[in-house]
């Protein structure tokens, strides 16, 4: 049974950091595409992030381009989510997904459709 586990959220203050961490087991990773979406209240989910299998760079919407960096240790069999200078808006519920059919990054961050989704973990921004 393949499980994507988030970890790392929590209330950050206004331009700080946080690394949000997600770890799968009953899968291995490394020709999945891996990605980081995120649902704020009241909002559709986003696409934040994506690396494909084959790709050699990390996909980001303009929205978080700059500030959020992808990255993943295959001998771990974890991905990463580095978010820097956060801001209000980035309050939600960030979920990492792992997808095996190599649709491309672009595919994957404007439909989603990833066949494997962690739970969320919630990331509030606020002073």
């Amino acid at each position: 049974q393949v499980q994507l586990v988030e970890s790392g959220g929590g209330l950050v203050q206004p331009g700080g950091s946080l690394r949000l961490s997600c770890g799968a087991s009953g899968v291995t990773l490394d020709y999945f595409a891996i990605g980081w979406f995120r649902q704020a209240p009241g909002k559709e989910r986003e696409g934040v992030s994506c690396v494909s299998s084959s790709e050699s760079s990390a996909v980001y919407p303009d929205s978080v381009k700059g500030r959020f960096t992808v990255s993943r240790d295959n001998a771990k069999n974890t991905f990463y989510l580095q978010i820097n200078n956060l801001k209000p808006e980035d309050t939600a519920v960030y979920y990492c997904a792992a997808d095996p059919r190599g649709y491309g990054c672009y595919v994957y961050l404007n439909d989603g459709n990833m066949d494997f989704w962690g739970k969320g973990t919630l990331v509030t921004v606020s002073s």
